[in-house]
């Protein structure tokens, strides 16, 4: 898990827009993007709650068809979901005071990934 909340900030700052909203995507199938309070407790609740929701061992038809055993990361990444859409404010995001914006890579290889912002207003 990793907070891109300073990324994204900094990416509005740089926008020069007053208003509007940023989208945060991650590109690829097996990483999500979400809010939490990204501290080390919640970090290890959010591991074992999908863990529950998707155990990495049960069987999956995507590992049997491709063998690369990471069904659970592609169900866990559907759950949550690819992308996070941020409103902002005089050039500010309006998240809660302890709300982060996280990318959460999920596979079960390292992998190379992009996420991807995108920031409209005015």
């Amino acid at each position: 898990m990793t907070d891109l909340t300073g990324k994204v900030a900094a990416a509005v700052e740089r926008s020069g827009l007053s208003a509007g909203a940023v989208v945060v995507f991650a590109s690829g199938a097996t990483g999500a993007v979400t809010t939490i309070e990204y501290e080390p407790g919640l970090v290890e609740d959010m591991k074992a709650a999908l863990e529950r929701m998707a155990p990495r061992d049960i069987e999956y038809a995507h590992n049997r068809r491709w063998g690369d055993g990471n069904g659970h990361s592609h169900i866990r990444a559907s759950i949550i979901g690819p992308s996070l859409t941020v409103p902002f404010s005089d050039g500010k995001l309006m998240l809660g005071t302890w709300q982060q914006i996280v990318f959460i890579d999920l596979d079960t290889s390292p992998r190379h990934r992009r996420v991807v912002f995108q920031i409209i207003g005015e």
